[in-house]
């Protein structure tokens, strides 16, 4: 019995020894990290983004100003709205408040922030419709060129640097395991397709 059990230890000895022998014969996996978020910098992103991105400015333009200038003219009737409020409760002020004069202001206020809020949401609606039709293709492909570039380079996985940092899931890591500048450059390389186009 003692040699039986001898003889299956060292075989589980045996047998472990051979895949610790086996797995210190392989190469390590590399892994490399890419923070996603810096494909937008406008002075070091992805060309291809920062392009689409100003098409959508440029496509918007009137929406915004608009928008801009409402909030100006909002703001400058809550400034006239609190002056006339200080001056009807001032006691030493012998200069009678327009009512008719303070009620319009009010009421325009009041109408401007509806407006406002209204022309805000469509906005933001339409934009993240548009955005989805000119960003979607310019992110399939970039996981593409991701794909291309892992194999060129060895790297068995690639992670997103930035949504891990956001979860908290990165306690430490080595520098030299981010390649962001290095995809960045690689991609923005690329002479297919560097023309950004605006499907409608």
């Amino acid at each position: 019995m003692k040699t039986f059990r001898f003889i299956i230890v060292n075989f589980i000895f045996a047998a472990v020894f051979a895949v610790s022998v086996f797995a210190q014969a392989q190469p390590a996996a590399k892994i490399a990290l890419i923070d996603t978020e810096a494909f937008y910098d406008q002075k070091v992103g992805i060309t291809k983004i920062i392009n689409a991105y100003k098409s959508l400015d440029t496509e918007f333009k009137t929406t915004t100003t608009e928008l801009e200038n409402g909030v100006k003219r909002f703001q400058t009737l809550q400034t006239e709205i609190q002056a006339l409020q200080a001056r009807a409760s001032d006691p030493n002020n012998k200069v009678p408040i327009d009512q008719n004069t303070a009620r319009a202001k009010v009421d325009e206020a009041e109408k401007l922030q509806r407006d406002l809020k209204f022309k805000e949401e469509e906005f933001k609606t339409q934009l993240a419709k548009r955005e989805a039709v000119i960003l979607n293709p310019i992110n399939q492909d970039i996981g593409k060129v991701l794909s291309e570039f892992a194999t060129q380079k060895g790297y068995a996985l690639i992670l997103d640097s930035s949504k891990l940092g956001q979860a908290g899931v990165i306690l430490a890591r080595d520098k030299t395991a981010d390649v962001t500048d290095e995809f960045i450059k690689f991609y923005n390389a690329r002479p297919a397709g560097s023309a950004i186009t605006t499907p409608k």
